[in-house]
């Protein structure tokens, strides 16, 4: 059995678990049980009624929340074409083509996301084994993989974010911080859930949204109130 630090128990207390709260009255809880000596991570988990054995209701993607709270992502593009200058202009952390990906088969991985030109997918391919478990192998799907890299790696810099669903049919979000602003927090509380919610495939049966949850760092979960 799982003993729980006085810290929590005191954070669990704040919290009625019976009750689904409102997205203030819910963001207002998780600031306050982040009562630890350092800056939390607020986050959020939707469970969602999909079946992600069938293909087209595993949901993937990118997105952009308003205010972003993560950490600068450092971006690894392979296009043999771009020029220093360029490179520099777009802040992209490592760039090239066949030198950088022999690098990775040596066991660099100072990376957060590859985004790389049509040709170089082949010579990644095989390294499927090293990149796909870490979520670091391009994917068209994802805009990973395209002629523009330049505006892609911009994007990733600015704040990007990377979704998927798990084979539960869970997805997580970072949606702010214990010291930020509760407006920023809600409105991207608000705008992932309008997201998630445009993102319903139409093969789902009956309710999509299932149960939603926003936590502060080593805190108990907040239920919230179903979108409508």
């Amino acid at each position: 059995m799982r003993i729980r630090s006085k810290r929590y128990q005191t954070s669990k207390q704040l919290i009625d678990a019976n009750q689904l709260y409102s997205v203030s009255d819910a963001v207002k809880l998780a600031k306050e049980t982040a009562n630890t000596k350092f800056v939390n991570s607020i986050d959020i988990a939707i469970k969602l009624n999909l079946d992600t054995k069938k293909a087209e209701q595993q949901l993937r993607g990118n997105l952009a929340l308003p205010y972003y709270f993560g950490k600068t992502t450092r971006v690894l593009v392979l296009d043999d074409t771009l020029t220093k200058e360029k490179a520099k202009e777009a802040k992209i952390d490592y760039f090239g083509g066949t030198d950088m990906i022999a690098k990775i088969k040596e066991g660099w991985l100072e990376f957060d996301v590859i985004i790389t030109i049509p040709k170089f997918m082949p010579l990644l391919a095989p390294l499927g084994k090293i990149l796909g478990p870490k979520g670091l192998m391009p994917n068209p799907k994802l805009g990973t993989v395209t002629p523009n890299v330049l505006k892609t790696a911009e994007e990733f810099k600015a704040g990007k974010y990377s979704y998927r669903t798990d084979s539960y049919g869970n997805v997580h979000m970072k949606i702010g911080t214990s010291n930020a602003i509760d407006e920023q927090i809600i409105e991207n509380i608000n705008f992932f859930l309008d997201f998630i919610k445009s993102k319903r495939p139409a093969t789902v049966k009956g309710a999509y949204f299932e149960k939603i949850v926003i936590k502060a760092t080593m805190s108990p979960a907040i239920k919230v109130e179903l979108p409508k």
